[in-house]
């Protein structure tokens, strides 16, 4: 069995802002939750320690991963490889008309040992909601939504 998600963020932020955070590989996998460590060799290059919470898997495993296409500031694609599992994870931004960007990711997940594919199924969107809030925590990069609230509501009063 095969997971595929994906889920669409929008920010009110230069999509360059947007890039920086997602075409690095340290800030990538420091947003997913069962990432315990990561070396990064390189900008396209990394080795995560992943621990999954599944039988049969008692210990880190680690994760070589790699950019397989690169296309700045606007996409990349990775494929991580272990013998727990195969994980490929695409990211494209958009620019949108109000000056922000909008970030669609798509990730696919193969088990190689019973009960990954479970545990992405279920923790899918526990995932999206990390790298969603890393994005947010990123210091450059506002959430489109809030910002326009912020906007909105300061001028709401008793006037």
């Amino acid at each position: 069995m095969t997971v595929r998600v994906s889920r669409t963020f929008e920010f009110d932020a230069d999509p360059a802002d947007v890039w920086a955070f997602i075409s690095d590989p340290g800030k990538r996998a420091s947003a997913i939750s069962v990432v315990d460590s990561y070396e990064v060799h390189d900008e396209r290059n990394a080795t995560w320690q992943v621990s999954l919470p599944i039988p049969f898997l008692d210990s880190t495993v680690p994760v070589e991963t790699t950019e397989i296409e690169r296309e700045p500031p606007h996409r990349v694609k990775f494929v991580g490889k272990s013998r727990a599992l195969r994980v490929t994870g695409e990211h494209t931004i958009e620019e949108t008309a109000d000056g922000g960007c909008r970030l669609t990711n798509e990730f696919v997940v193969e088990g190689e040992i019973p009960g990954v594919e479970k545990f992405f199924k279920r923790n899918f969107e526990k995932e999206l909601d990390n790298l969603e809030a890393a994005l947010h925590a990123d210091a450059r990069i506002e959430d489109a939504e809030a910002e326009s609230e912020a906007r909105g509501s300061g001028g709401a009063g008793g006037d």
